[in-house]
């Protein structure tokens, strides 16, 4: 028997994957909204025949929404920028695109709502990206209030958007930054546990309540680099790098970005986010609230980045 039908907004990215897939597993039939179907056909196999269906979406636009929205039981939201490109940006995606899910599940009596946010989601952010979170927050509670708030701390996992681009950056320089010292703290989260939070507080019904998630330990950056360096088998030099110089790093960035075809390394912005700790603060329920035991990196990072190391999955063996 099908659990009722899901729309899924953000469902081809990095997280979505994850989150379809698992759906899919628990007896959902899929709504997978993204702007762009013709280039999300890998969604369709993540279920049975039918079970998943690819529809055309744009958060900013409150028709297609509406049109996504129509005739389900659930809904949620994954959708999220790190870098705001041309009409793709934070106020945008992160509140207008908030606001106009929840506005759209509203009008059609959805109360199962999930919203995923951001740990250091805070309307007093000097981050645009953690103001625009936190007005997201807002917006979705305002119409919906028994919308579930879900606020995870960086994600890994194959392709993910930090260990491998710091193991890809690796691969082209003797040297990777220690921006602001590297003292940051992290608490990084495997994205199959994230979507299993995801999927578990949707089969059980959203109550408003705020999650906070974050994985099973605490990282300074420094030490998720050196966790990086170790996992592809490189030795590269760590330089500490002042936060006035990383945030010149960042504008050298945001200009790069300018070139076609180019995503920028670090911006202004992202030098902001990282002088602040990103880890949970023990006043909302976690991983353990849903009987979820959080994966380890130690478990998943080394064979997540074997395709950086010189010999591959066949590293070790070839340097004994």
């Amino acid at each position: 028997m099908s659990k009722g039908l899901v729309c899924v907004f953000g469902a081809n990215g990095f997280l979505g994957h994850y989150v379809v897939r698992r759906l899919a597993k628990d007896g959902w039939r899929v709504r997978a909204c993204v702007r762009r179907p013709h280039i999300a056909g890998e969604l369709k196999v993540m279920g049975a025949v039918g079970q998943i269906q690819l529809v055309q979406a744009n958060v900013r636009y409150k028709k297609s929404v509406e049109r996504a929205v129509e005739g389900c039981d659930a809904v949620i939201n994954l959708t999220g920028i790190l870098i705001e490109q041309g009409r793709q940006n934070f106020k945008a995606v992160h509140v207008l695109g908030a606001k106009n899910i929840a506005d759209a599940a509203q009008n059609t009596g959805v109360t199962n709502l999930v919203h995923v946010s951001a740990l250091g989601a805070d309307q007093q952010s000097n981050s645009r990206y953690a103001r625009s979170k936190a007005e997201g927050e807002q917006a979705v509670v305002a119409a919906v209030a028994s919308v579930d708030i879900v606020r995870p701390s960086i994600l890994f996992g194959e392709g993910d958007g930090f260990f491998t681009r710091f193991a890809g950056l690796a691969n082209l320089t003797m040297a990777l930054p220690l921006l602001g010292g590297g003292t940051t703290k992290f608490q990084p989260i495997y994205v199959d546990d994230l979507a299993n939070a995801i999927c578990k507080i949707v089969n059980r019904g959203s109550s408003g309540a705020i999650w906070e998630l974050g994985g099973a330990q605490t990282f300074s950056f420094k030490e998720l680099l050196q966790i990086v360096l170790d996992a592809i088998g490189k030795k590269r030099a760590l330089l500490p790098v002042p936060w006035a110089v990383s945030s010149l790093m960042g504008v050298f960035g945001e200009v790069s970005g300018y070139i076609p075809l180019v995503k920028p390394f670090l911006t202004r912005d992202q030098v902001k986010l990282l002088k602040i700790n990103n880890v949970v603060s023990g006043n909302y329920p976690g991983l353990s609230d849903l009987d979820i035991e959080a994966e380890t990196i130690d478990a998943i990072i080394p064979a997540s980045l074997a395709h950086f190391r010189k010999y591959g999955q066949f590293h070790q063996a070839e340097a004994g």
